[in-house]
Order: C-alpha cells, then structure tokens, then sequence
C-alpha cells in the first residue's frame, strides 16, 4: 500500500520541512533546526521501512494506523499550508499586497484536515446507517412478495481490533434484530489472512436468517495482497472458503442456490471476484455460475465488485438483481462529492438500466478504519412484485 505512493509520501514529508527551514527557521542555531528536522526524518523512515513491507500491508496493522494518524494529524495539514501559503505569496507578487492571504487560508484548511481526520477515526467509524429501501422486480414470484433480505459487505474483520471489536458485535447483533429472510455478504471478510477470523469468528458464526446466510468472495479473500510461498497463498484461499462454511454460509463460487416458497423459485446466485487488475487473476464465471437455470427463473446475482456489472448485464438479461460492495462508498464524502464516483461508474447506492438493476453498499468496515460523510451502513432490502 506505501509502497505505491512512496514518492508521493516523501515530497508530503520533506517539501514541507524544506519550507520551513528556509523560511522561518534559517536564523536559528544549528542544532535547533536539526531538531526540528528530526520528525520528518522519522517519519520518512517510517515510509521507508512500511514501503519495504512484502505485504500489501502489515499483517500487524498497528504500526500502520499510527502511521497514517500521523500523517493525518500533523504533516499533512503542514503540506496543505505550505501549498496555501506558496499560492499566496505568488497572488501577493501579482496583486503588489502586503498580506499573505494564503497563510490564514492554509491555516483554516489544516485545521478542517486535522478534524477530519479526528472525527473520521473515532466518531464517523462508530456510527451504523440501517438503510431500508424497497426494489420492484417485474419477473418476482408472487410468493416472494415482500421478501426482506439483509446486505452487508466489506466487513474488513482484521481491521477491527481492541475496541473497534464491540462495532462489529453491534453490526452483527443489529443484523440478526432484523430477523431477514435471507443475509447476504458480498465479499472482503479479510484483509490479508485468513487467521484474522479466528477472534471474531463466534460472531461471524451467530449470523441466522430463515433461509440462511449466503455469501461471495472479495478480493481481499484471495492472496492477491501478500507475498509469500504459493503453497501458502493456495492454503490460506481453501481455509477462508472452509471457514465460512464452518459458519453455515451459503459461500457461492461461481454457482447458484434456488430459494422455493409455495411452489415459486428465486435462484440467488453468486460469483468469485472480478479482478480488475493485470496482475491479478480473473476468477468470475457468469455462464457457470447460471448453469441449468430456467428461463423464466428470478435471478439475484451477489457480485462483489459492481464494475463487473456493465459486463453481465447486457449477457444474462434474466439477472433482475445484482448486489455489491467493494467501492466502501469512497468512505469519505465531501459537500456530497467522494473520490469513487471518479474511477467508478457504480460506487454507492441503486442503479438502473431497462428492467436490470444494481445495488451497491457502502460496506460496514474498510482496511483503513476511516469514515467521513459515508456512514457504515446495513442495507435491507424489501422486494415487491410489479403486476402485469
């Protein structure tokens, strides 16, 4: 993760500092300046060493929260007010005024990072949106009428250590309380491994619905994000697959489960990960995963990366329904603006095209505890029968 950005990360930390000795502290002694050097020079260590990391990031994510605190807290609202205060003394230049606006700007703006960052790790992580909505499916079953299903994605498990671990309880149980027909999990119950379920593992377990929890795999469910021996890598992907059938998931790999109820079908159905990436491998399997489905069957397809959407759509019109996470709604919206709606089509609520249409979630967790403007949120989905 540090190792993409490093460059990046190393001009946020040293430009700044340059700045600062240059022009506030070249008429301190040596040693004085030296000292206020020292931080910065920590903290590009820090990058270094965190870069140098063979995993995407630390099986040990303390060190890597801490990291990014500080970051948050204190050298990214110094390179915000550098940047200001640089604009503004070439506006003084061009305009011949006495005053660097950009100083009180840059001021303001590192202050705004500085709540952002606070409220995000510790006030908009413990909030939980139940967000109830209702989907018309014209091909529904009579008998599914009002059927209520529980979506939730992106649980991120590893990520919810020391107190953080009571949110996940407080998801889980406020998922049971809602006592759905069907639970679905569209995929990233880890981070890196497996073994980040086993603290929680009795919670992941207690999930009940009448006809069951049924779930997919994200990319973080592979070992797409570690470096090790491909024996390990292979064993670590069989025991998240048997980890969540020891749960009582209903984990489907490119394959389909039809729901009956007075004689009438709802085939769910649930496809691996899409891989977008070059280096990763492409795993999804639409024509296997609808494999001896009727014609006339209702379909809900659980796929996590709803990017695969534009592609399945036009192939299997008889997929009324699609559910996905994976996106985390950006996790951080601003004046209702979030970084994904530049790189995604689909990055957080419900779409249509013709009679097709997709839900996507905003997930309850993320690798990076971190919440702005983007609630964690429990999706329950109430679905009506449009009469002919």
């Amino acid at each position: 993760m540090i190792a993409r950005i490093v460059i990046l990360l190393v001009l946020v930390l040293l430009l700044p500092q340059l700045y600062f000795d240059r022009r506030k502290l070249r008429r301190r002694k040596m040693w004085q300046r030296l000292l206020r050097w020292l931080p910065t020079v920590a903290m590009m260590v820090l990058t270094v060493a965190l870069a140098m990391e063979r995993d995407f990031v630390p099986h040990e994510m303390t060190m890597m929260n801490i990291y990014l605190m500080l970051l948050g807290l204190i050298f990214a609202p110094k390179a915000i007010y550098v940047l200001c205060s640089l604009a503004g003394r070439f506006v003084r230049k061009i305009r011949h005024s006495r005053y660097n606006w950009g100083n009180l700007v840059g001021f303001f703006l590192a202050f705004f990072i500085v709540f952002v960052v606070l409220y995000g790790s510790f006030v908009g992580v413990r909030r939980l949106n139940v967000n109830r909505l209702e989907i018309a499916l014209k091909d529904l079953p009579e008998a599914f009428d009002g059927y209520r299903i529980v979506l939730f994605s992106d649980a991120h498990v590893g990520s919810f250590t020391g107190w953080r671990q009571s949110l996940l309880q407080r998801d889980i149980d406020s998922i049971n309380a809602l006592q759905a027909d069907a639970i679905f999990f569209v995929g990233d119950l880890q981070n890196q491994r497996p073994e980040e379920l086993y603290p929680v593992q009795e919670m992941l377990r207690s999930l009940k619905a009448t006809d069951g929890v049924f779930s997919v795999l994200g990319n973080h469910d592979y070992s797409d994000y570690i470096d090790d021996d491909p024996a390990i890598k292979i064993a670590n992907e069989r025991e998240m697959v048997s980890r969540q059938r020891q749960f009582g998931w209903k984990l489907l790999l490119n394959e389909h489960l039809t729901l009956e109820k007075q004689g009438a079908r709802l085939v769910v159905a649930g496809l691996e990960n899409d891989q977008t990436r070059k280096q990763m491998k492409k795993r999804n399997d639409l024509a296997k995963a609808l494999e001896g489905v009727r014609d006339d069957d209702c379909i809900i397809l659980l796929q996590h990366d709803p990017g695969a959407w534009q592609q399945t759509e036009w192939i299997q019109p008889q997929v009324s329904l699609t559910l996905s996470g994976h996106t985390h709604g950006g996790q951080v919206s601003l004046f209702g603006l979030r970084a994904t709606q530049l790189s995604k089509n689909y990055d957080y609520g419900l779409y249509r095209v013709g009679e097709r249409q997709l839900y996507v979630t905003c997930g309850i967790g993320g690798l990076v505890p971190f919440r702005f403007g983007v609630t964690p949120e429990i999706a329950v989905i109430t679905l009506k029968r449009i009469n002919n």
